[in-house]
């Protein structure tokens, strides 16, 4: 096939044909570029959504920054740290999309059958996650060095996207819809120290420390990725607005309880977990109540 490939465009009219379809796809990028200008412009808050997701994700590369001059964070770090991440998006979850769209609801003329709908985009979320996660093949970086056979970096890359698309939709959807509450300061923090954790676990697999930051960095920019789908959602949804913040806080959900706790709850780590969990909720309570 390869070889048919070289031959074909080593032809002068497939080497024209290649040259006029790279021409038709800057056409297409560019008129891409001046659409999503035009509708941002007209959008600001979504602008917003999107702005609040990039900066939660290069968040991410921040915390990577320790791994140049350290390793992996000390293990006795390892559950306050996950715990302070779960405690932080559960409270993100309640206060910044759940509340909201409860209060929509109950504002709505149709509150009970609006009310039912937004349950099931809750579950729907959870849902998406789920399947996303059986779907996808990914190994948890909280378990590298722990593993007996080390897994291949793509894998824990994988993970690490799982995690951050939920993040990058809930921080799109609550920004462009005027309910942010702390959501971004506070998926900005807890994006610090899981920097650092990815990074760490990049240096474990055999990554140089430079290389373990890029790729950290480039793991929190798939939060602007899942951004973006949150605020054309928000901005779309008009009257379903609680459908898509109870979808996202579903999403949210399903990572603290299917990823975070259980990495920060292990066996002789239960107190600390439960002291980050606490300690995160706290301080997203304070960023609720203070932005």
């Amino acid at each position: 096939m390869t070889q048919i490939v070289v031959r074909h465009y080593a032809r002068p009219a497939a080497r024209k044909h290649l040259w006029i379809g790279i021409a038709m796809a800057a056409v297409a990028l560019v008129f891409g570029i001046e659409q999503a200008v035009l509708w941002f412009s007209t959008h600001p808050m979504a602008l917003t959504g999107l702005q609040a997701s990039l900066f939660a994700g290069l968040a991410t590369g921040l915390g990577a920054i320790p791994v140049l001059f350290m390793r992996r964070p000390q293990e006795r770090l390892m559950a306050p740290m996950l715990g302070l991440a779960g405690g932080m998006m559960l409270a993100a979850s309640v206060f910044s999309l759940l509340v909201p769209a409860v209060q929509t609801v109950a504002a709505s003329g149709t509150p009970w059958s609006l009310g039912v709908a937004t349950a099931a985009a809750l579950l729907a979320g959870a849902a998406m996650m789920h399947l996303m996660d059986k779907r996808t093949e990914h190994s948890h970086v909280e378990s590298v060095e722990a593993s007996k056979v080390m897994p291949h970096i793509g894998l824990v890359v994988a993970a690490i996207a799982l995690h951050n698309i939920p993040e990058g939709l809930a921080v799109g959807v609550s920004a462009a819809a005027g309910v942010d509450h702390g959501m971004t300061l506070g998926i900005a923090i807890q994006n610090v120290p899981e920097g650092w954790i990815v990074a760490s676990a990049m240096v474990a697999l055999g990554a140089g420390p430079w290389r373990a930051a890029a790729m950290a960095l480039a793991t929190g920019l798939v939060e602007p990725v899942g951004g973006l789908f949150g605020v054309i959602a928000s901005s779309t949804a008009g009257a379903a607005l609680p459908l898509a913040l109870a979808a996202a806080a579903g999403a949210m959900l399903w990572v603290v309880s299917h990823e975070l706790i259980p990495a920060s709850h292990r066996p002789g780590r239960e107190a600390a977990g439960t002291a980050g969990l606490i300690a995160g909720f706290a301080v997203m309570t304070t960023l609720a109540v203070g932005i």
